[in-house]
Order: C-alpha cells, then structure tokens, then sequence
C-alpha cells in the first residue's frame, strides 16, 4: 500500500510538472490568426473551479485509496 508521504510527492510532482509546463507555453504565436478568442473569467470563479477540482480528485483518492468496506459472510449458520 502507498504511505502518504509517496502520494503526497507524486501529486506535488504532478502539479509542478502541470504548472511549469502551462507557464512555458506562449499565450499566442505572432502572425498566426486564430478562431478562438480567450474570454477572462473572474478570480472568484477560477478559484471556485480549481477548489471544486481539488475537492474531487480527493475525495476521488480517498474512495479507491483510503476507504475500507467490511465484507458480510454470505454463509448462514453452518
């Protein structure tokens, strides 16, 4: 089973690995026309979005990682 110091790594590598890689990117290439236009969404809202995200990739975690189900015997008084 994975300790919690394993998963906590592997997720703060994943998200400096997502976010250095967004940062490199270039917002737009010069000389290029595109179709789509980018719409700036308020701060409230992306936090909201990035919080509801966080919530469930943990509860996502907890659920196959963490949670423990009790078997019930299917076999009646032998």
């Amino acid at each position: 089973m994975f300790s919690k110091n394993l998963l906590w790594a592997s997720l703060t590598a994943f998200g400096l690995s997502i976010g250095t890689a967004s940062a490199a990117m270039p917002t737009h290439s010069s000389g290029e026309t595109s179709q789509f236009q980018a719409i700036e969404q308020p701060l409230g809202l992306k936090v909201g979005v990035t919080l509801g995200g966080i919530a469930l990739i943990g509860l996502e975690l907890w659920w196959f990682l963490f949670s423990k189900t009790t078997v019930k015997s299917n076999t009646k008084g032998e």
